[in-house]
């Protein structure tokens, strides 16, 4: 079934609405981004499973989960591998499509950017961040955003 939805000019960025999606986290199993709704969301698009840096990223996302969880916050792994390579999102069926839709595949590669979006309770991004592809982007600006929106939250 082809991908009607238009892909991005560029990264997605703060203040979009972020494009839902459903994608197999197993082979016979999906996630929706809308199943997360109310709360926030962190999407890590990564280029390919079992390549160092995805891996040192992905790590250190585990090491800080509890931080993001204290934020109320969700973290989904995309990558355009199948599901059964990883455990994380599979974007392999059509190749690329929610990439695409966040403007952050690269056609010339076959995979996606190493790419950030802090996505609030509401569905809108509130920050948006795109890596050099061999660099690790760390979890500093994850966690801002999400301080961000917390404090935003937060009556004064």
């Amino acid at each position: 079934m082809a991908d009607t939805n238009p892909a991005a000019a560029g990264p997605l960025p703060a203040g979009t609405q972020a494009p839902d999606f459903t994608l197999h986290s197993a082979p016979d199993q999906t996630v929706s981004l809308r199943d997360y709704r109310g709360q926030p969301v962190i999407l890590a698009f990564y280029p390919a499973d079992w390549s160092p840096v995805c891996g040192d990223q992905m790590a250190l996302y585990n090491e800080v989960r509890s931080e993001f969880e204290g934020y109320g916050a969700r973290l989904l792994g995309i990558s355009v591998d199948g599901a059964w390579c990883h455990r994380a999102l599979a974007d392999f069926e059509p190749k690329g499509a929610v990439a695409r839709r966040y403007g952050v595949y690269r056609e010339g590669d076959g995979f996606s950017e190493r790419a950030l979006f802090v996505i609030d309770g509401d569905g809108v991004i509130r920050w948006s961040y795109v890596s050099p592809i061999d660099v690790n982007p760390g979890a500093d600006g994850i966690l801002r955003a999400l301080e961000a929106i917390a404090g935003e939250r937060t009556p004064a």
